[in-house]
């Protein structure tokens, strides 16, 4: 085997069963526990690791959502009529 072979990636096949909730608050641990420093380096590189999977996990997540994101569209009168694709160009307030 060569040493310069990268280390197969590791599955954390639990991350994809995760809530975007729960994905990041364990993310957040994960990067509260690296910026105080007080994991040895071989863990480091583990949760390193399982931290770019929670990444991952949670900007699909995200991607999912905003494609599901709809706006409203109102009559004359105010009353919600129906709805229409976002639009991310408009000029919406979000």
């Amino acid at each position: 085997m060569n040493s310069t072979t990268p280390a197969p990636a590791k599955s954390f096949s639990d991350i994809r069963e995760m809530t975007f909730e729960r994905a990041l608050k364990e993310l957040e641990a994960i990067v509260g526990k690296l910026e105080r420093g007080d994991v040895e380096l071989e863990e480091s590189i583990e949760i390193y690791e399982r931290g770019e999977a929670l990444r991952d996990h949670c900007d699909r997540l995200l991607k999912a959502a905003e494609a599901k994101v709809e706006k409203l569209t109102l009559g004359a009168d105010g009353t919600p009529t129906g709805t229409t694709p976002l639009d991310k160009d408009s000029d919406a307030p979000f």
